[in-house]
């Protein structure tokens, strides 16, 4: 072809395109905010139909999961504290895949609470509990909760620091292969913890369970306590947003928009309690946006009130809060 020009040239209509996109994405957004509030409207009178939903939409194995017998584990007894012993477990969740975690008996001859403790983005279960000394912005998380004379089961999921870990991997990437099969890293996550729990239930030192998280482990605390009703009560720190505002695709699922933004899923923990902390200086995730979100919860609940849910507001960054008052009510929410 003998036709030539500079590549700006086409500029405008390529600008044009772009701007063509996202604007339909805004209206779409838009259009979905709206429908929800038509499509959710009995999240309250009929649960279970939109917990299926819900797990639908995550993925298999979530989908039709059923109790069964508890899970193949391994364990390790790796430490003796004061007043509990640390074990390292490996729990089967399906054929040849595990996972592992940490885990502190209090040691009782009484059975009592057991909370998980959900590490976030970079995170491990030693991390969070203080094995390497500092907690950096989990705030002793783990120590608090174990304070209260309960046991506690801390999950390794895929998030750990690939460059101090040296073990490599793509977690994005894992997650759409895997739903190019039907499931999701969420789904596998909290189907792995949801077994995890089924074991547990087989131990007569454990007489119920709560969970608490910060930032992704925020994330999977909400979601746990949709989807599990085991779990009594919940601690969800620096996570609750608007879905809309933060494009993370192990955060997205198709149609999402159209039923279940964090509002929404919270909405799948009532009657049980949870609590919702979000720091007023976080890096990460706008606040402001979970105050709008809450003001849904408060919207769709009208009928059933409040009492079983609350936003905590601190000052703070992206960090687990240190006010140990809602970790208190959490325990007592357990007994």
């Amino acid at each position: 072809m003998n036709y030539r020009e500079e590549l700006a040239q086409t500029n405008e209509f390529k600008e044009r395109y772009l701007s063509g996109i996202n604007d339909l994405i805004l209206k779409r957004q838009e259009e979905f905010s709206e429908n929800r509030k038509v499509l959710v409207k009995d999240i309250f009178s009929t649960p279970e139909d939109y917990r299926r939903d819900l797990k639908k939409m995550l993925g298999w194995p979530l989908v039709g999961y059923t109790a069964g017998a508890a899970p193949k584990v391994r364990s390790e007894r790796i430490a003796e504290e004061d007043g509990y012993s640390v074990y390292r477990m490996s729990f089967e969740i399906l054929p040849e895949l595990e996972m592992t975690g940490l885990y502190f008996r209090m040691e009782t001859d009484e059975a009592r609470p057991l909370v998980l403790v959900q590490h976030g983005g970079l995170g491990t279960p030693e991390l969070i509990s203080g094995i390497y000394g500092s907690t950096a912005n989990y705030n002793d998380m783990l120590e608090r909760v174990i304070r209260h004379k309960v046991h506690a089961f801390a999950p390794q999921l895929l998030l750990w620091d690939r460059e101090k870990y040296g073990i490599k991997f793509d977690r994005a990437a894992i997650d759409v292969s895997l739903k190019r099969v039907g499931s999701s890293i969420t789904a596998i996550e909290l189907y792995g913890m949801m077994r995890i729990l089924d074991h547990f239930e087989t131990q007569s030192e454990v007489s119920s369970f709560g969970m608490v998280g910060l930032s992704y482990g925020g994330f999977y605390t909400l979601y746990m306590s949709a989807v599990d009703t085991r779990i009594r009560s919940a601690i969800s720190c620096a996570f609750f947003n608007t879905r809309d505002a933060y494009r993370w695709s192990d955060w997205t699922w198709f149609n999402s928009a159209e039923k279940f933004d964090d509002a929404e899923v919270a909405c799948l923990s009532y009657p049980r309690r949870l609590c919702i902390e979000i720091a007023d200086k976080d890096s990460l995730f706008d606040y402001k946006n979970g105050f709008s979100s809450f003001e849904r919860i408060k919207e769709l609940s009208s009928d059933v009130g409040g009492d079983w849910i609350d936003l905590i507001c601190f000052d703070g960054t992206h960090e687990f809060c240190r006010d140990d008052a809602p970790i208190e009510r959490l325990i007592n929410d357990l007994l």
